[in-house]
């Protein structure tokens, strides 16, 4: 079973995640840690990614997938804020893919970003993360003006009711 929980930097995709992954005692990784050094240090200078940053990342993280959806399952978050970064992450795992797709108004999320200690993530690149970002018709698409508490219900309630598409 693989869950992605995907949305722009600010969120809430790690948190989540991370809590997901309790609940269904699955392993938790986080997309920012297969990152290259260079684009970690693009983002730290306010550098946007371009999809050359992004498609080894995005192909390694298919690659992962796979392995972890042979083994276990796991929660990966992770941005994936294009279609086609998506079709990329679910290019190698052929199984049922459950989208988490966090979702929540500018300034809500610069305030969580401004708030952010010692994250590598140059809060100026919000808007062109929002500007790249193509909410999927598929998924389950959650505000994150609820708590991460009632967002982990939220995606319980669904699990148990409705069928995951997979890309």
């Amino acid at each position: 079973m693989i869950f992605i929980v995907c949305g722009v930097s600010g969120t809430g995709k790690s948190t989540i995640g991370k809590l997901l992954a309790d609940k269904l005692k699955l392993p938790f990784f986080d997309g920012d840690d297969f990152h290259p050094h260079s684009n970690l240090e693009k983002m730290k200078e306010g550098i946007a990614l371009n999809d050359n940053d992004r498609k080894p990342w995005l192909e390694l993280l298919a690659t992962e997938l796979a392995l972890w959806g042979a083994n276990r399952g796991a929660v990966l978050a992770c941005s994936a804020l294009k279609e086609s970064y998506r079709k990329i992450l679910s290019s190698k795992y052929t199984e049922e893919i459950y989208w988490v797709i966090l979702h929540g108004s500018r300034e809500l999320l610069i305030e969580r970003l401004n708030s952010r200690i010692g994250h590598f993530f140059n809060s100026a690149l919000l808007d062109s993360q929002l500007a790249t970002l193509e909410l999927p018709d598929y998924g389950w698409t959650i505000d994150i003006q609820s708590s991460p508490d009632e967002i982990i219900n939220t995606i319980s309630k669904r699990l148990h009711v409705n069928k995951p598409v997979n890309q």
